[in-house]
């Protein structure tokens, strides 16, 4: 790792501990250098005006102070890239419009030459997501989602066949290549997925969600597109 990326991937380390901060040690393994480079990139970062704090003797470490702020997005080509391609899976996904959105606003901000670099890698970088539900299926799924409500699904299965269902949404899950929507079903009285290509309809009433636990899942099925019954 360059000096220039690890001293990033420190600044960002120390914004995520918050105010518990981080012990030199934790930061050397992490980073996998010297808990001397550390300090030392450490008093590069105060140098350079980063609002560092320190602390000696146990439970002492460094941290950002709260009041200060942090340089601009810096990203490199291939980050930049990594956001364009997570955006691209979650486009025909949950919450797909948002993750667009996000990426756009992220990928604004960084130098000219790094959005030209991560624009031509985009087109080395295939991604094989089958289409996902119209945004009109979509909202409601993922407001009920938002809000733990029941919500009313017109689902076709594998053979065609056509059910009206409850269902409590869990979580949304991408799983060979498909999203689906894991929930309880009133119906079946049991957990079940949704492929959410083929809802074909979804409304979100005012009843709340049962309390049903995310532990409740289990395993995924072992086929390649669980088809609920």
């Amino acid at each position: 790792m360059r000096r220039a990326e690890r001293l990033q991937a420190l600044t960002e380390s120390l914004r995520r501990a918050g105010r518990n901060g981080r012990t030199a040690e934790s930061l050397s393994a992490e980073l996998e250098v010297t808990t001397r480079t550390v300090k030392r990139d450490i008093a590069g970062l105060l140098a350079a005006g980063l609002p560092i704090w320190s602390r000696t003797g146990p439970g002492g470490g460094y941290g950002l102070a709260e009041t200060g702020s942090l340089p601009p997005v810096n990203l490199g080509p291939s980050q930049a890239l990594a956001l364009a391609a997570a955006a691209t899976v979650l486009g025909v996904g949950p919450f797909g419009d948002s993750a667009r959105s996000a990426s756009r606003k992220v990928l604004d901000v960084v130098d000219p030459a790094t959005r030209r670099r991560a624009r031509d890698l985009a087109t080395r970088v295939w991604v094989d997501v089958a289409p996902g539900a119209p945004r009109r299926v979509m909202s409601p799924l993922e407001q009920a989602m938002l809000d733990q409500r029941v919500v009313n699904i017109a689902y076709t299965d594998a053979q065609g066949r056509v059910t009206r269902r409850a269902v409590e949404p869990l979580l949304f899950a991408f799983h060979h290549g498909h999203w689906y929507l894991v929930a309880w079903c009133l119906l079946r009285d049991a957990v079940r997925w949704f492929d959410v290509g083929r809802i074909g309809r979804a409304t979100v009433t005012r009843e709340p969600c049962s309390g049903h636990a995310v532990t409740e899942i289990g395993e995924p099925p072992e086929t390649a597109r669980p088809a609920a019954v």
